[in-house]
């Protein structure tokens, strides 16, 4: 138990120094240079892969999440992964505002780096329209090409988000995840990523912004 909160301690003293090191280098936004705050927690996401899976919860907690474009997307943008989360639809299948919240904040993300893949995850159908497929239906209204996305619509959870899409990373070959969700989601939702992974890839999540 020491040695791993040592460990712990270490990823984020180190995490702190890039901090310190980056600040003023990069802009908000900006697709070439990670911020101060996203490489801070792009670290911290990096050290959280170590540590074992009952201290993972500790390990989120010296993590900074914000709408940041984060780091391992930034300097990878071809093998990481953007992953949208569902959120409840309206009985004839709409979209309600927390869920479009999310959208414009993956949409954001996608037009910045056109070269990554992006799932859609939630199942729970209205109106015959799950989560998922209403999600790629905005997305690709929204000039989204249809060979970027895929849909996972069978999960009825965070957890299950979590697995189902873990399913499609190992069969693609993703390198690292980034979980895009509201604010008073995204702790959680990073962490049931980080347990569903097991340690294999690195994730990290982006705060979804109107």
């Amino acid at each position: 138990m020491r040695r791993t909160h040592t460990r712990l301690a270490a990823v984020a003293a180190a995490a702190a120094l890039a901090l310190g090191l980056g600040a003023g280098s990069a802009s908000a936004g900006s697709a070439e240079m990670p911020t101060p705050v996203a490489l801070y927690s792009g670290l911290t996401s990096l050290g959280c892969q170590q540590v074992n899976a009952s201290l993972l919860p500790l390990c989120g907690d010296f993590e900074v999440l914000t709408s940041d474009d984060p780091a391992m997307l930034t300097l990878n943008p071809f093998t990481t992964d953007i992953v949208i989360l569902g959120a409840g639809l309206f009985p004839d299948g709409g979209i309600r505002p927390v869920l479009e919240e999310r959208l414009r904040t993956g949409f954001r993300l996608a037009q910045a780096y056109p070269t990554a893949r992006i799932i859609v995850t939630g199942g729970m159908p209205q109106n015959g329209r799950t989560e998922a497929r209403a999600m790629g239906d905005w997305l690709r209204g929204a000039g989204i090409s249809p060979l970027r996305i895929t849909e996972e619509g069978n999960s009825a959870s965070t957890v299950q988000n979590a697995q189902f899409t873990d399913r499609i990373f190992r069969d693609r070959g993703t390198t690292g995840a980034v979980v895009v969700t509201t604010g008073d989601h995204v702790k959680r939702a990073v962490l049931n990523f980080r347990q569903a992974v097991g340690g294999r890839i690195p994730v990290t999540g982006v705060v979804a912004r109107g």
